[in-house]
């Protein structure tokens, strides 16, 4: 099994998840924060995937280590599957997670909870140095909820509810959100590759 693996990303939120997830491999786990070199990586690709394979086999080429990267799309129903791949930067270049949750409730002002249905889809891939790279991905389904509940969590988690916890992604401590969340279900299917390296 490999020893280090760069997850492709500088978000501290991210990295502190992703970390947590794959903790119990005995791999050294690495984030682009301790490669000040990497370049910053253009998320211009038009599916989760893109992005993921870009970033994955980018980290990879750069630090010389295997590298895991994800992104992850919003599909909200009533939006016509908006925001998409352009979750992250919803509200413009630079926004804020409540930027973000902000423009997205306000879109969904008024629409009723029957049509407030959404998905998380989540794609990772890694990567070799060689260029070798495999892809999954993890969903979750919920609803957009009608104002933001929840302290915890990062992006959109104050306003995905999962109906059958009966709270948002927000609500949840970090150990039960990585149990069902998109992310985590797509990491679960990482750590069974990481384990095959």
């Amino acid at each position: 099994m490999i020893q280090e693996l760069v997850l492709a990303t500088r978000n501290p939120d991210k990295g502190r998840e992703l970390a947590a997830l794959l903790s119990d491999l005995g791999i050294r786990i690495r984030t682009l924060a301790e490669f000040p070199a990497a370049p910053e990586v253009v998320e211009d690709g038009e599916t989760c995937e893109a992005n993921a394979i870009k970033k994955a086999v980018t980290a990879a080429r750069v630090t010389g280590l295997p590298a895991a990267a994800d992104d992850t799309g919003l599909m909200v129903e009533a939006l016509g599957g908006r925001p998409g791949v352009h979750a992250a930067r919803y509200a413009g270049e630079g926004a804020t997670y409540e930027d973000n949750c902000r423009k997205l409730l306000r879109e969904m002002a008024g629409v009723p909870r029957e049509r407030r249905g959404a998905r998380f889809v989540t794609v990772a891939a890694i990567a070799d140095p060689k260029g070798k790279v495999e892809v999954v991905q993890g969903i979750l389904d919920g609803l957009i909820t009608e104002t933001p509940a929840g302290s915890k969590g990062f992006g959109y988690d104050p306003v995905f509810f999962v109906p059958e916890l009966g709270k948002t992604l927000a609500e949840l401590t970090p150990e039960e959100k990585n149990r069902i969340s998109h992310r985590a279900r797509a990491f679960v299917k990482v750590r069974e590759l990481l384990k095959k390296c």
